[in-house]
């Protein structure tokens, strides 16, 4: 069964006439837990095939879906039946516990006609405690991309390459400053960097690449609703990271884990 692949466009249109609730699954490339529940999922939908039919929404693509339904955190799973979202859940899950939900989606499903809204767990106060800007920096680095490209050559091809060779240096020397930061802040804090260091990149580009969209970099596996305030919580390290380190062994984005 082929997943179908959703967007702002065509999202109303397949929940409502599809013949089977839709279990939808909002993610996100950058987003480490998304991409350990999306094999559970897709393995799980060819077991479910004929009761339900996944759906995925990337976010980043998508962002009008995700606000309406209140999409502010990644994975999140909604089951649809006519266009209503029924029930669902939030973060990676072990299979086991992805299956029981599933069945419990479809039992709701069954039983109710009226929507339920998805609601995020633990809103608190924000803390304090943000990571500091680095933009005057940033700046300083493109222009010192531009100028050292322009001794190479010039408007030339061979300069154009040097650019491109010293942003992509200067790219991964920003990664590997900040990776280094977040070593450090853990472990002042008691707790460890994701082991997987393929991971950590990913989520770090995911931050950087927040940073350069929204001027502050946002937990990757959150969304940013464009509320300073609200989404103030949601820099990195956010406000809940050490009570999902407590809790699960590892934050919601898993960079963080526990010793």
């Amino acid at each position: 069964m082929a997943e179908l692949i959703l967007n702002d466009q065509n999202f109303d249109k397949e929940t409502t006439e599809a013949d089977k609730p839709v279990v939808v699954d909002f993610w996100a490339t950058w987003c480490a837990p998304c991409n350990v529940l999306s094999p559970i999922l897709e393995k799980l939908a060819k077991e479910y095939e004929d009761k339900l039919i996944l759906a995925k929404v990337n976010v980043d693509e998508a962002r009008q879906t995700a606000g309406k339904f209140g999409i502010n955190q990644i994975p999140t799973v909604v089951m649809f039946k006519k266009g209503k979202p029924i029930s669902g859940f939030i973060g990676a899950r072990p299979e086991s516990a992805v299956r029981e939900m599933l069945d419990k989606m479809l039992a709701d499903a069954e039983n109710k006609e009226e929507a339920v809204e998805v609601k995020e767990e633990g809103k608190e106060k924000p803390e304090e405690g943000e990571v500091k800007e680095e933009g005057e920096r940033k700046e300083a680095g493109k222009e010192k991309v531009k100028e050292e490209a322009a001794e190479a050559g010039g408007e030339s091809g061979e300069s154009r390459e040097s650019e491109a060779r010293l942003k992509e240096k200067w790219e991964k020397e920003r990664v590997e400053k900040l990776i280094k930061w977040y070593e450090e802040y853990a472990e002042k804090n008691g707790f460890r960097l994701n082991p997987d260091r393929a991971t950590v990149e990913r989520l770090v580009k995911g931050l950087l690449s927040n940073e350069e969209k929204y001027g502050a970099r946002y937990c990757p596996c959150r969304t940013v609703s464009g509320n300073i305030e609200e989404d103030r919580p949601k820099i990195c390290p956010c406000h809940w990271h050490k009570e999902e380190i407590e809790k699960m062994g590892h934050c919601h984005c898993m960079l963080f884990y526990k010793k």
